[in-house]
């Protein structure tokens, strides 16, 4: 493993029928409460799409295959990039195992919530697939 690789968070655009997967934070407290896309940090030996995939089934109790990436790299403190995928569910139905809420959100609700501020780079990319499908 490259020791300068960039550590990475992923985030997962799960769409299904024109709407997109969120969930509520349950922590820190300056975010609780506020919708984000599920994810998490990619550990070191996995790829994004692993690391994503292992998140999805730990947060959402669901299977899924990710795609490719949408939007643009959101640094982090400690040298981290925070990267959004587009993800289709395979199996399961999302339930918040580690989150207080999940909901659907179609294009004209995603721009009324309340989103982390991080994610709030990706709504230009995430409202055009929305309308697109």
């Amino acid at each position: 493993m490259d020791t300068n690789a960039v550590r990475e968070v992923a985030a997962a655009a799960i769409i299904a029928g024109g709407r997109l997967l969120l969930a509520q934070r349950v922590a820190p407290p300056e975010l609780a409460g506020m919708w984000e896309l599920p994810g998490g940090k990619i550990e070191p030996g996995e790829t994004p799409a692993q690391g994503l995939r292992r998140e999805l089934r730990e947060e959402l109790g669901v299977d899924t295959a990710v795609g490719d990436r949408i939007g643009v790299d959101v640094p982090l403190p400690k040298g981290m990039v925070l990267r959004a995928y587009l993800v289709s569910l395979r199996d399961g139905t999302p339930t918040a195992l580690e989150h207080s809420a999940v909901r659907w959100v179609d294009a004209a609700e995603l721009a009324a919530v309340d989103l982390v501020p991080n994610d709030r780079a990706w709504l230009a990319e995430l409202t055009a697939v929305l309308r697109a499908g």
